[in-house]
């Protein structure tokens, strides 16, 4: 059994009044069925919400003061529920001096650069600012990046990063100092200026509150209905002759904004433990020449469960390859095979299941013989299956909270959404309610 990772560090104190915006609107349909009820920023991901991750890495580089940029009731109910004001998170996470999170009035934006303004405005900050985007995960050096934002002397400094797919991203231009020329927002391949990406990470100047105020930015609001950092405010910048710079980082970047990304990053996390998750992970059990083990859980109850899967793995009766987390008071049955996966807490696997390159969440209950590989499966969810009726999951199929599938289902790139019970054969289809 390996070491716990070390506890919560702050080290560097003098980014303690800095405030950082995290823009968290819309319904992120690109993750749907995940958030149908869900906040995107608050979407599970190897068991804690999404936006921990920021919250986590901020906090260790000494940043205290956050602002959730919310719209809307569900991501408002979600981040205000989990977080509070801050404090009950950071005594959890012994985060000290504690976090201040606040929150958006409830004033409806226009857009990611909307929201800026708005808080920028109501909680009237005059000194610099850094907005995170809440499905990102990201490792920064932020007391550097703020040092490159002053002394360019920038308007706003975009963080960059090298990408091998462009798709969906906004890319930039930059001169050898840096300073961006020319930026698009998610273009068509042959219309991309480079390969260095917007990671949706920005440092503001104090003037970007009146820049925000200018006639051309009112302007841009009027016609289109819509203030984005991407499709409109970095390219007013440039083509208004702000300064805008680009930060080229080398650190770890996840952007989850769909399900195959939320995969890519869950496996790249299990497998390199980027240097954002400084906190403890859990118990940690090598397992033969590769396979690694996290068993999460403090309390009696879970560490008797974590004796009786570690028994088992010993005894060869679950079998392990690569890295796999398990939370807290899961069941696993014999003849499992666990491959490059998450299980949440209180999850409960049947006997010869087969679960592969897949995240099931909380109190999801999966039946023997179940095969479940390249897929999100929500809370709450019962698969039913047996010998004789398996039932297969497959092909970055994304099953909502609280749904039943049935005994000798077959999902390939299915999407379920919440509160059903299925049955059958669905390959690329969607269901919602009332299908």
């Amino acid at each position: 059994m390996g070491d716990n990772c070390s506890p919560l560090q702050e080290n560097c104190s003098s980014l303690r009044e800095l405030y950082v915006l995290i823009p968290v609107g819309g319904r992120a349909t690109r993750l749907l069925p995940l958030t149908a009820e869900t906040s995107k920023a608050c979407l599970r991901l190897l068991n804690r919400p999404l936006v921990e991750f920021s919250l986590l890495s901020l906090a260790a580089q000494g940043v205290r003061n956050i602002i959730f940029g919310v719209k809307g009731y569900t991501n408002y109910r979600d981040l205000y529920d989990h977080f509070g004001s801050g404090q009950g998170f950071s005594a959890r996470h012994n985060i000290e001096p504690h976090l201040q999170i606040d929150y958006q009035p409830n004033v409806d934006d226009l857009g990611s650069a909307d929201s800026a303004s708005i808080n920028m405005d109501y909680y009237d900050l005059k000194s610099t600012v850094f907005a995170v985007q809440g499905d990102n995960i990201f490792d920064v050096d932020i007391k550097d990046l703020v040092n490159f934002h002053k002394e360019k002397g920038a308007a706003l400094t975009i963080v960059l990063r090298n990408v091998d797919n462009i798709e969906g991203l906004g890319l930039a231009d930059i001169s050898k100092d840096g300073r961006i020329n020319r930026f698009v927002e998610k273009p068509l391949p042959k219309d991309a200026p480079s390969n260095l990406a917007n990671t949706g990470l920005y440092v503001l100047s104090p003037k970007v509150r009146q820049i925000l105020k200018e006639p051309g930015v009112q302007q841009i609001i009027k016609d289109k209905k819509r203030l984005d950092f991407g499709y409109d405010f970095i390219p007013y910048l440039i083509e208004s002759g702000h300064l805008v710079y680009g930060y080229i980082t080398k650190g770890s970047w996840f952007d989850i904004g769909t399900p195959k990304n939320y995969l890519d990053a869950m496996k790249s996390l299990l497998q390199q433990r980027s240097t954002t998750l400084s906190e403890d992970f859990g118990k940690c059990v090598k397992v033969g020449n590769n396979g690694l083990v996290w068993l999460q859980g403090k309390s009696g109850a879970s560490e008797k469960c974590q004796e009786h899967i570690i028994q088992k793995i010993n005894q060869k009766k679950i079998h392990i390859n690569g890295t796999v987390l398990i939370g807290h008071h899961c069941h696993i049955g014999e003849g499992t095979t666990l491959t490059d996966c998450c299980l949440d807490n209180f999850v409960q696997i049947g006997k010869n299941v087969v679960i592969s390159d897949t995240a099931v969440m909380d109190r999801a209950l999966i039946g023997d013989y179940t095969a479940v590989t390249d897929s999100i499966i929500g809370r709450h969810v019962t698969i039913c299956s047996s010998q004789c009726k398996p039932t297969k999951v497959s092909d970055v199929s994304v099953i909502a909270d609280d749904v039943t599938i049935d005994e000798g289902s077959l999902l390939s790139a299915a999407k379920i959404f919440p509160h059903q019970k299925v049955q059958g054969e669905f390959i690329n289809q969607t269901l919602t309610l009332g299908n």
